[in-house]
C-alpha cells in the first residue's frame, strides 16, 4: 500500500510539474518565442525568396516588434508580405508604423478585420509600405518591376480583385486576410495564395491541432494548403487577439517562401 501511496503521490507531483512548466511555456516563452520557417511553392530551381509575416496586433511591446524586423532584415528576402492586422487600438499605430518602416526591403501588405475595426487611416500605412518600395494593395495589383512577379491584394471586408489582375505568363501571388476567401475565387487560378487572421489558433493540441479559430478561416488554420485555386499558406502570427497572449504549440512565425 505504500507503494502505490508513494507511486500516486509522484504521479501527482509529476503532473502538477509538467502542467505548470506548460503553463509558463503558454504564457512566458512562446509568445515572444519567434520561429522561422522554411517552405518551397512549386518544382525546379526558385527564382525568388519572400517573407510572409501577419497579424502584428502591436499593443506597445517595441522590442518584440522590433526584434521582428531585424529577423526579416537577417533573412535578406526579395521582398516581404504582410497580410494584416497592424494593430487592435488608433493609439498604437505610430509606434508600429515606426518600427515596420526599418524593413529593408520592400514590404507589401492588405489590412485585416481589426485594422478596419480599429479606425486607423490607411494613409500613413500606405506611406509607410510605399518608403521600402512596396505597395500597400487595397483590391489592387502591383507589378513588381524587372520581375516576372505580380502581386495582388484584396481588402478582408468587400474583397474583389479586377478581371484582369492577374498577368499571363507572370507568377501571381494574392494576398488576402482570410483564409477562407480562397473559396470564393471561382476558376481564378494564383502561382500562392498567403493568408493570416487565424494566429493557427494560437493553442494547439498534440494530435488534435487547433482548439479554436476565428470565423473565415475554415479549415485552413496554419501552414500549407493545395486548394482549386493554388497552394495557400496560413501564417499563425506574430501577435496576439485582444488579451489573450497565450500560445502553445503554436509559436508566432517569420515564413521564409521560395517560388
Amino acid at each position: 500500500m505504500r507503494v502505490n501511496n508513494i507511486s500516486r503521490r509522484k504521479f501527482l507531483t509529476t503532473s502538477l510539474l509538467a502542467g505548470g512548466a506548460v503553463c509558463a511555456d503558454a504564457t512566458c516563452l512562446e509568445p515572444t518565442r519567434l520561429a522561422v520557417r522554411h517552405v518551397r511553392i512549386g518544382e525546379g530551381t526558385p527564382s525568388h525568396r519572400l517573407v510572409h509575416f501577419s497579424d502584428v496586433h502591436h499593443k506597445g511591446d517595441r522590442p518584440y516588434l522590433q526584434s521582428v524586423v531585424d529577423t526579416i532584415n537577417s533573412l535578406a528576402p526579395d521582398f516581404a508580405c504582410f497580410t494584416g492586422d497592424i494593430v487592435e487600438q488608433a493609439q498604437h499605430l505610430p509606434a508600429a508604423l515606426e518600427i515596420l518602416a526599418g524593413i529593408k526591403t520592400p514590404l507589401f501588405g492588405v489590412p485585416g478585420n481589426h485594422d478596419y475595426y480599429s479606425g486607423i487611416s490607411f494613409e500613413p500605412v500606405r506611406k509607410c509600405f510605399a518608403a521600402t518600395g512596396g505597395s500597400w494593395l487595397l483590391n489592387a495589383s502591383h507589378a513588381i518591376p524587372g520581375t516576372n512577379l505580380n502581386l495582388l491584394g484584396t481588402i478582408c471586408l468587400f474583397p474583389q480583385l479586377p478581371p484582369a489582375a492577374s498577368k499571363p505568363g507572370a507568377k501571381n501571388i494574392l494576398l488576402t486576410h482570410y483564409p477562407a476567401y480562397v473559396k470564393r475565387l471561382g476558376n481564378r487560378k494564383f502561382d500562392l495564395m498567403l493568408a493570416g487572421h487565424s494566429h493557427g489558433g494560437q493553442v494547439r493540441l498534440p494530435l488534435f491541432g487547433s482548439i479554436i479559430v476565428p470565423y473565415q478561416v475554415g479549415e485552413y488554420d496554419m501552414g500549407l494548403f493545395q486548394t482549386a485555386a493554388g497552394p495557400l499558406y496560413v501564417n499563425p502570427g506574430i501577435g496576439y487577439i485582444g488579451h489573450y497572449d497565450v500560445r502553445f504549440n503554436c509559436r508566432p512565425e517569420i515564413t521564409v517562401i521560395e517560388i
